[in-house]
């Protein structure tokens, strides 16, 4: 079967090293099937997915040399494209717990990119994620996992540092009425 992502392209598209061959015309049915992407190695399929991935991105067909183009779009869609080759794999293969961690490192690694792009350009950024077809979320802020470990040693804390205003606030009130019995005794001196 030809991967969902493929599905614009005809079951008998043949491989890029076969594609313009003269000969290729006059070949038998079960040749060409066996030439086709339907019988291709996983690295050819992904080779497409990214070749195709980078023509949607690219502004102009002969925009080859922009520097956007070479570093951020490449590599966003080529990771757009492991990750989702490794959402088909999981879903064949759901317990498979290395190419899961890749594919949230890539997932990872992505959404920062995005992030960079959509900071320094955001209608490029627009155009990407429409292009490409990804829902981009902003990372969530970091908010700590509640436990009763943690409430309890935060109720401590706030108790301590409680106890430790209190003691404060009796030792200034002490050092406020010595100041005041020194003011007025330095007062009663001077009349």
């Amino acid at each position: 079967d030809i991967p969902s992502h493929l599905d614009d392209l005809p079951p008998t598209l043949l491989k890029k090293d076969y594609a313009n061959l003269p000969i290729m015309n006059s070949v038998d049915d079960v040749v060409k099937r066996l030439l086709s992407l339907e019988m291709a190695s996983q690295k050819e399929k992904m080779k497409v997915k990214i070749q195709q991935l980078v023509e949607k991105v690219r502004r102009s067909p002969n925009d080859n040399g922009s520097f956007e183009l070479l570093s951020l779009f490449l590599t966003v869609a080529i990771l757009t494209a492991r990750i989702r080759t490794l959402e088909e794999h999981l879903q064949r293969h759901p317990k498979d717990k290395r190419n899961r961690r890749c594919m949230l490192m890539d997932l990872d690694r992505r959404r920062k990119m995005l992030g960079y792009l959509r900071r320094v350009n955001y209608s490029t950024f627009e155009n990407t994620c429409k292009q490409l077809d990804i829902q981009y979320s902003p990372p969530q802020p970091y908010t700590r996992h509640v436990t009763k470990r943690w409430l309890v040693k935060k109720a401590f804390c706030i108790k301590v540092f409680q106890e430790k205003q209190k003691l404060k606030a009796a030792e200034r009130l002490k050092q406020r009425r010595e100041w005041q019995a020194r003011a007025r005794a330095a007062r009663a001196q001077q009349e």
